[in-house]
């Protein structure tokens, strides 16, 4: 079996624009490998290469994809074509597309996932902040791009020290109330294999920061969850609007101030899945895989 590990310029081992942090494509990619133990054959490929180079795998698996926030439509073309030539890709499409608008994480309250209250403004401006303050009765909140990744062009933002005038985020955006208990216990997030928990860690910033991705020297550590907390993580896990569960999913979570862990995102695309903290992850990634093209 062949098998693409999609990734892109910022990713690929050996370009000339690889991120600081793309290390977390050779980790994950390794992991895979290992567990497979050289039953198929993994590369790791550009998702913009010929769609004929492509289509000679038989499973794609959406590895470290990263730009592609700045072409989503065209992402989702390419993933289209792929599964319409026959080849199997992970996560399906459908689960694609309806993951890459955080307009998602409504649904998912919606569906009685416990959520952090946010504002859905299609664009939002420096206005939209001052309201936001008011709105969620706070002094701090946070603004993201509703199709972004990795924490890029989000801003922060208080009442002392608020945006300027004129400043605008010119794209779907989300805004919410900060959370203190970022800085203070971290972001817990819950690895998910073929719909069954592989591992959880906890993702803390450095001093002065509050995101915690590893480009602004977050820092990583294992977990072992509380069973409430597991609870909450496989309770978002089963309002996922499919009838199968994703081959891998990353539950993000981040604790209120009643103790309650809020879903920050269900990442189903192509989220860095931490495998230095799973010692199975690679095992039984491998077997899933495996599962799914026998």
């Amino acid at each position: 079996m062949k098998i693409a590990f999609l990734a892109c310029p910022d990713t690929l081992p050996g370009s000339p624009t690889r991120r600081p942090d793309a290390f977390e494509h050779d980790h994950q990619i390794a992991a895979l490998r290992e567990g497979l133990a050289g039953r198929a054959e993994v590369t790791d490929i550009n998702w913009r290469a010929p769609l004929a180079e492509l289509a000679r795998f038989d499973l794609a698996i959406l590895g470290t994809p990263w730009d592609y926030t700045r072409a989503k439509d065209e992402f989702l073309d390419r993933l289209d074509a792929l599964e319409t030539a026959g080849v199997a890709v992970c996560n399906p499409v459908a689960v694609v597309r309806w993951n890459a608008d955080k307009l998602y994480l409504r649904e998912l309250a919606e569906r009685g996932a416990v959520s952090i209250p946010t504002l859905w403004p299609e664009a939002a401006t420096c206005a939209d902040i001052l309201a936001a303050f008011d709105h969620f009765g706070c002094d701090r909140v946070v603004v993201k791009r509703r199709v972004g990744a990795g924490a890029i062009g989000q801003d922060s933002f208080s009442r002392t020290a608020p945006p300027p005038e004129g400043w605008r985020m010119d794209q779907p955006a989300m805004i919410q109330p900060f959370l203190p208990a970022i800085q203070s216990e971290g972001e817990l997030s819950f690895i998910f294999v073929d719909g069954v928990l592989s591992h959880a860690l906890v993702k803390q910033a450095v001093p002065g920061e509050y995101r915690i991705q590893s480009l602004y020297g977050g820092i990583e550590a294992e977990l072992d969850p509380a069973p409430s907390d597991r609870a909450a993580a496989e309770g978002v896990m089963a309002m996922l609007p499919f009838t199968e569960p994703p081959l891998y999913a990353r539950i993000d979570m981040v604790r209120l101030d009643d103790g309650r862990l809020a879903v920050i995102e269900a990442e189903l695309i192509e989220p860095y899945l931490y495998p230095l903290q799973g010692p199975d992850f690679g095992a039984m990634l491998a077997e899933a895989v495996l599962k799914l093209c026998g």
